[in-house]
């Protein structure tokens, strides 16, 4: 069977023919799934980053021998997985004096998480509360992240059982032709997983970025071997090739990160390309075919999609034409219309890109709305960008004006994710959100176990998360009590309570006497995690009701979640001495500690909250 280039198998050809005609046909009912999921506003997502979360099977960890890291080169001799238990913050064995930084060396670190671990885990999820998870990208690479594919159409070699037997699937087929593809062991345990999760009432959504592939990437590595001659030269952007006769490396090519991530070639551009505007293009049609034929094996395995995803989070979604994704969504909706559709838009910057570019019911369900959280930081803990109740109200609203109503209840309200520092060390640390925001950047900045007004400060905001417009994502670990400073130090390994780690110090790293923080899984924040979670799932006025903010003076704020059938008031104080609300005379029940309360008035001590769910009356 030929891979790369020449002649086209006449199946694969009918398919493409097929395809095509399909597409084309259902563009015009763009207009047809106009909403996000009904599902979609009620959920509380829990993100799961599969190579730090469980290693559920120690047989097919990674090995140098199938582990190629682009980042920092092969695999260092004499490496092997770390021990899950390991000090963060302590050199490997094998990184000892090979020149390269720490930071540098913990892209080669491998814990062995892999999908049988979530299987394991599901029940404690369930048990947790959350009813959807969002998957960081498992399609086959060689990174810890996932987002350099090697295979887009099949899960990665080392999160399944049998790595060799799934290397050998792979290479008995055509990548380029869906006719060819096959199940690997890999493939398989994954749609276990998503049985699994749907037993469990769960809703399952993958990651993928449609923007970049790995520098191993197929289509790819046909370029560097047949050049101009290759049947894929027009699926990226190539600047040069290399010429043999010389001794340099000619061959360049446009890429996300460097040369680390090549990207997918934008065509038909017709409008100038922003940090903080969407651009009008699309982009080439042979990738695009291969990304649609993959997004619809995960749809719909074998044409069942009972059997298949819930939807997708799409990475640097701002990077991509906005053509593409008005086509994607269309093709999405046909084959699952209540399938949700995730972007990732620009957000690190001071001036953000505002979400009604893609969230409007032509582009995406929703966006990773790090927007609100921004704010939310700068007033719940001590940011030096401190702003008042008044302050918040305002931003929040404004960005809520930048998204329809439908829409705002199904947006994912992020606060932690892969690609930040974890809350309670973003609370711990009083600079700008995502700023200097790593001990290898700033030599001062905090990295250890937080002090006790950081963890009371965050239980405010998480009341805040919770009860708020718009579902909430819970980045895997947050609800174990994990500190650590933006990736890569987010990306621990998680904190089991069946485990016993060494404690964690950094004097490798930062300068000072050594600090010892004893590290483990915290039983009493994922207790509190589990209420507020649970607190949620059972009064769905929270997840579905409108919102009126009722005060908003310095440090004190106060809204109400409400509809024809309950009512809810949330209330804060923030300020540094006991404050009293007014609220209307009526009997309610406080959902965090259930004591009852009755009266107009509501005294709250410092750095404290209180949700009061209505018992009777008007709503």
């Amino acid at each position: 069977m030929k891979r790369n280039g020449g002649t086209i198998q006449g199946k694969w050809l009918f398919a493409v023919v097929n395809l095509i005609f399909m597409f084309s046909s259902l563009q015009a009912q763009n207009k047809k799934f106009p909403l996000p999921p009904e599902w979609s506003k009620k959920v509380v997502w829990y993100q799961i980053f599969v190579e730090r979360f469980y290693n559920g099977d120690t047989t097919n960890d990674p090995k140098p021998k199938n582990m190629y890291v682009v980042l920092a080169g092969d695999a260092p001799k004499g490496w092997t997985i770390t021990p899950w238990t390991q000090n963060w913050y302590a050199s490997d064995s094998w990184a000892k004096g090979n020149g390269k930084s720490f930071a540098d060396n913990l892209q080669s670190r491998r814990y062995g998480g892999d999908l049988q671990g979530v299987i394991d885990k599901l029940d404690y999820l369930a048990d947790l509360g959350i009813t959807a998870i969002y998957l960081n990208p498992i399609n086959d690479a060689p990174s810890l992240h996932k987002y350099d594919a090697r295979h887009y159409h099949h899960v990665d070699v080392n999160f399944g059982p049998d790595p060799v037997g799934d290397n050998k699937i792979m290479e008995s087929e055509n990548p380029n032709d869906p006719t060819t593809w096959k199940w690997t062991s890999a493939d398989k345990l994954f749609l276990k997983l998503i049985d699994e999760v749907h037993k469990r009432h769960m809703r399952i959504i993958m990651d993928y970025s449609w923007n970049h592939t790995g520098t191993e990437f197929w289509a790819f590595k046909d370029i560097i071997k047949n050049k101009e001659k290759s049947a894929y030269k027009d699926w990226y952007t190539v600047y040069s090739y290399d010429n043999p006769n010389t001794p340099e490396n000619e061959f360049k090519y446009a890429g996300w990160y460097g040369e680390y991530l090549p990207e997918i070639r934008k065509v038909d551009v017709t409008s100038k390309k922003d940090l903080y505007h969407p651009y009008e293009g699309n982009i080439n049609e042979g990738a695009k075919q291969h990304i649609l034929a993959v997004t619809k094996r995960w749809l719909a395995p074998n044409g069942d999609t009972s059997k298949g995803i819930d939807g997708y989070r799409l990475d640097v979604a701002d990077f991509v034409p906005i053509g593409f994704w008005r086509d994607y969504r269309t093709f999405v909706k046909n084959i699952k219309p209540d399938a949700y559709i995730v972007g990732e838009i620009q957000w690190w910057m001071d001036k953000v890109m505002p979400p009604a570019y893609f969230v409007n019911g032509e582009v995406f369900d929703a966006a990773m709305f790090y927007h609100i959280y921004r704010p939310a930081r700068s007033f719940f803990s001590l940011a030096s960008q401190s702003i008042d109740a008044r302050q918040l109200v305002d931003s929040i609203q404004f960005q809520w004006k930048n998204v329809e109503v439908p829409f705002r209840y199904s947006m994912m309200n992020v606060s932690s994710t892969h690609d930040t520092p974890r809350m309670l060390t973003s609370f711990f640390n009083h600079g700008k959100f995502k700023y200097m925001a790593k001990p290898y950047e700033d030599s001062t900045y905090k990295t250890g176990k937080p002090d006790a007004e950081t963890y009371s400060r965050l239980k405010l905001y998480l009341i805040h998360q919770f009860t708020n417009v718009g579902a909430p994502n819970v980045w895997n670990g947050e609800e174990m009590g994990m500190w650590g400073a933006n990736d890569p130090d987010c990306r621990k390994p998680l904190w089991w309570k069946e485990y016993n780690f060494q404690p964690e110090t950094r004097n490798n790293i930062q300068a000072g006497p050594a600090v010892y923080d004893p590290v483990g899984f915290n039983q009493e924040w994922f207790d509190f995690y589990r209420k507020l979670i649970h607190l949620r799932n059972d009064n769905p006025v929270l997840a579905t009701g409108k919102i009126d903010f009722i005060t908003a003076e310095g440090k004190m704020l106060a809204y109400k979640r409400y509809n024809k059938d309950a009512c809810v008031y949330v209330l804060f104080n923030l300020d540094a001495s006991a404050q009293t609300f007014i609220i209307p005379k009526n009997e309610y029940i406080n959902l965090l500690d259930s004591t009852k309360i009755t009266g107009e008035t509501i005294k709250l001590a410092p750095l404290s909250a209180a949700i009061l769910s209505q018992v009777k009356g008007n709503y």
